[in-house]
This record gives C-alpha cells, structure tokens and sequence, in this order.
C-alpha cells in the first residue's frame, strides 16, 4: 500500500460524525440616516428554519441548516457536522424602533432594516434672522 493509500485510509477513520455546530455569522452593519441595516451571511438556511425576534431590546437571529451529504459519500478529510446552528444578537439602542423590523432572506442573506425612532432621525431647523 502506498503512502498517499495509507492517508486517505487514516483520513477516512477519523473522519466521524459530530454533534452540531453553533455558528457566529458575520454580519455587516450599515448607518444612514433613517436605521440600521444588517446583512449576515446564512449559507444553506431555509425560510421555514430561521427565527429572528426581539425581546427586551435585543435582536435576536437563530437558524438550523442541515448539510446534505450525497449517499453514497462520505467525509474524508474533515468531520462534518450534521447541523449548524446559526446564532447571533444585537442589543438595540433606544434610538431603534424594535417594533419596525423588516426581515428578508434571499440566496443565504438575511438582510435586516431597522428604523430609527421619529425622535432620533436628524431633523433640519429653520434659522429665522432678525
């Protein structure tokens, strides 16, 4: 047996299922004038699968993506979870209208737009002279 035979053969021996994976998405934050919106990145996460609530001024998003591995196959070189729990949280500031959160997935992006309350949006003012 060669020595390339040999490591696939030690590769595939280790290579055992795992418990699920709790995953800390990266989440991009963007500041305009009237909120906030959050892109985070949710490969392979369905609609039906994702939970995003806010609970006493914290946003919260979680999900569960399952990883589909042919029949047939096996992992070789890697352990492969089963599941990955995705989980992330924010905590709004009291210029955030928590109430106003509009959600949208779209190719494994959840993109989150969140408001700014009336009172913290920039507002111009008139300088009267004289």
């Amino acid at each position: 047996m060669s020595e390339k035979q040999e490591l696939i053969i030690s590769k595939r021996e280790e290579a055992k299922p795992v418990p699920a994976t709790v995953v800390r998405p990266p989440v991009d934050v963007v500041e305009d004038e009237s909120g906030l919106t959050l892109s985070a990145d949710l490969p392979g996460l369905a609609k039906d699968r994702l939970q995003v609530r806010v609970d006493s001024g914290t946003l919260m998003v979680e999900g569960e993506a399952s990883l589909d591995i042919p029949t047939g196959t096996e992992p070789v070189y890697a352990e492969v979870p089963p599941l990955f729990v995705y989980r992330r949280s924010f905590t709004l500031s009291r210029e955030l209208d928590g109430t106003k959160v509009d959600a949208s997935l779209k190719d494994g992006v959840l993109t989150l737009r969140i408001p700014k309350t009336e009172a913290a949006k920039p507002r111009r003012i008139d300088v009267k002279v004289g």
